[in-house]
């Protein structure tokens, strides 16, 4: 009969050497400290709840705040035909997907919303996932490998910088918008796999990327273009197909396209479109939309709404870019320096972040609600307040913002 050998005692120098030694860092007492010296420097982030919402009103604390946060770009976000469609679905078929795509959770409404955003975006296919976020880590962890480079721009939202991470590729960043250092980061690796990766309109700057330039080049270099168009989406191009769109490019000049669905159109999640090799091998290969359950039916259902809505009524991006137009030339008169910005993105810098805390303080007090942005959001020594506007907003919002503004300045 054979014996089932015992496991090795620890050796007792070794357990005597560890507990006499330097004791292991606390990792929550490390947290605590990282907490004060972002609390000393004016970078503590803080949970505000909203009491109600009403159009482009916020009420926190009984008080109303104009809104000038908000990324509900087109004013869809309450909009009753989207409030129909998604009580209509949940009725019918409940809340939760209840699964994983694969395991159950696609509902016909998951297959007519990605059939109808592939249209939209004139893909051949499209991906629904649960948040832009995810979108973004799946793609790039599912076509990179360690031996590739990604190179990208260095005010890309973080979770494109993450995903690159997650791949273990080589991640080279250019300066904001510069198609001559994106070229000299894709020639330092000839040979090797390469993928660039850009935001359409980037969301703390509101400008937009030199999208003709990049698919040039990367047609050039034999690399692929991916470009992350949360903003840009139903606000930009024809029947606000997005800033792809706007550029005259098509899915041969962008083969990989992700944009999210709660900002323009209000409602929640994102997509990956591009054609049928990408969109099958995604299925097979991204961990972030295999191993986790699906994006509620009902939302899907209100999304498709949302597009008729932001394709067929182009009334609302006709009045965003007239607001846009009167906010930039009002801040001119006043003399308040704006970022190069013609979307609904309008940032003021600031500087240090103790004085653009205390201008969105200031502005509170005067009825509108405009938080900071603070590092590590955006670098040091550029804080700034992020003014968003929205198809909700009147003229009379955009002027009383800006003698608001004006006065707090002073």
């Amino acid at each position: 009969m054979s014996v089932r050998p015992s496991a090795p005692a620890l050796c007792p120098s070794t357990t005597a050497a560890r507990s006499e030694g330097v004791p292991r860092p606390d990792v929550l007492a490390r947290l605590a400290t990282v907490h004060a010296a972002r609390a000393q420097r004016s970078l503590l982030r803080s949970l505000r709840t909203l009491d109600a919402v009403d159009g482009a009103s916020i009420w926190i604390g009984g008080r109303r705040l104009s809104n000038f946060a908000s990324n509900d770009y087109l004013g869809l976000a309450q909009h009753p035909a989207l409030i129909e469609a998604l009580v209509r679905a949940a009725r019918a078929g409940g809340v939760g997907a209840k699964a994983a795509h694969l395991l159950g959770g696609h509902r016909e409404d998951h297959a007519a919303l990605e059939t109808a955003l592939a249209r939209w975006t004139g893909r051949e296919r499209a991906l629904l996932f649960s948040t832009g976020y995810m979108a973004n880590l799946g793609v790039l962890s599912t076509l990179l490998q360690s031996a590739d480079l990604c190179v990208q721009d260095k005010l890309n939202h973080t979770s494109l910088l993450d995903g690159a991470r997650l791949a273990g590729c080589e991640l080279k960043r250019y300066p904001h918008a510069d198609v001559e250092a994106a070229q000299r980061q894709l020639d330092s690796r000839p040979g090797v796999a390469a993928l660039l990766a850009t935001d359409g309109v980037f969301s703390m700057d509101g400008d937009s990327a030199p999208l003709p330039e990049l698919a040039v080049l990367c047609k050039a270099q034999r690399a692929t273009l991916m470009v992350d168009d949360a903003h840009g989406l139903g606000v930009l191009g024809p029947d606000g197909a997005g800033s792809v769109a706007a550029a005259g490019l098509q899915q041969d000049d962008v083969p990989v396209l992700m944009a999210t669905l709660g900002k323009a159109l209000g409602v929640a999640g994102a997509f990956v479109a591009g054609n049928a090799a990408l969109i099958d091998g995604l299925v097979q290969n991204a961990r972030t939309y295999v191993y986790t359950t699906a994006l509620p039916p009902a939302l899907a259902a209100a999304t498709r709404a949302a597009i008729d809505i932001a394709r067929f009524e182009g009334w609302r991006r006709d009045r965003l870019r007239h607001l846009i137009a009167h906010f930039r030339e009002g801040a001119a008169a006043r003399g308040i320096a704006l970022m190069d910005s013609c979307t609904p993105i309008q940032p003021v810098l600031i500087g240090e972040s103790a004085d653009a805390l205390a201008l969105s303080a200031r502005l509170e007090e005067c009825g509108f609600y405009v938080p900071a942005i603070r590092p590590p959001t955006v670098a040091p020594g550029k804080a700034r307040l992020r003014l968003t506007l929205s198809a909700l907003h009147t003229e009379s919002d955009v002027e009383r913002l800006l003698l608001a503004l004006d006065a707090a300045r002073a």
